[in-house]
């Protein structure tokens, strides 16, 4: 990790691990990992962010309003919490996305600071310009936001030991990780870093 990098951990809650309303299959198993990651990262003094879905009890994200989800995520419920395992350090920028009931908000890049300042912004302003990613799910959220960090002009390493996929469709998470090499993301694990 040199200066200019950032820890961008995505969507580590309870609704998208085992037990959830939409469980990635052993999707816990990312959190202690992470939590290892995103320590380094504050003892090297470097920025972690922590996006999350927050979704309205009504959104077209959901399939009783046309979505393809069942609920999850929802503003305030124990379901949008962060995975009790998993340890952020004080300081963490969260970044809330799904916020809008017209939108599916699946980017990290998508999401807001408390204030309203967009992750892309809130990296520009700290000089980041390599941006490490984990967390739930490969196949969506986790490739959605590293695509978009490339398109941002980022350096983006995947932290293929804090990864794990929803995969509706046998090799989804495949076929993500390559779209996103092609795409020019970098792989590492957490002790490579």
């Amino acid at each position: 990790m040199e200066r200019g990098s950032a820890l961008l951990i995505v969507d580590v809650q309870n609704d998208f691990c085992p037990g959830g309303a939409l469980g990635v299959p052993d999707g816990d198993r990312v959190a202690v990992p992470l939590s290892r990651a995103a320590e380094r990262f504050r003892e090297a003094g470097l920025p972690v962010f922590a996006s999350r879905d927050w979704h309205p009890a009504v959104t077209r994200h959901f399939k009783e309003y046309g979505g393809m989800w069942p609920p999850h995520c929802v503003q305030g419920s124990t379901g949008a919490d962060f995975h009790p395992a998993l340890s952020l350090p004080p300081g963490t920028t969260v970044i809330s996305k799904g916020t809008a009931p017209d939108s599916d908000s699946y980017s990290a890049f998508e999401g807001t600071r408390e204030d309203g300042a967009t992750l892309g912004a809130c990296l520009a302003a700290l000089g980041v310009g390599h941006l490490y990613i984990g967390g739930l799910a490969t196949d969506y959220c986790v490739r959605s936001s590293a695509l978009d960090a490339v398109r941002a002009g980022l350096t983006v390493t995947l932290l293929t030991d804090c990864v794990a996929g929803v995969e509706l469709q046998p090799g989804d998470s495949a076929r993500a990780l390559e779209e996103m090499a092609e795409a020019g993301v970098r792989f590492a694990t957490v002790d490579g870093i």
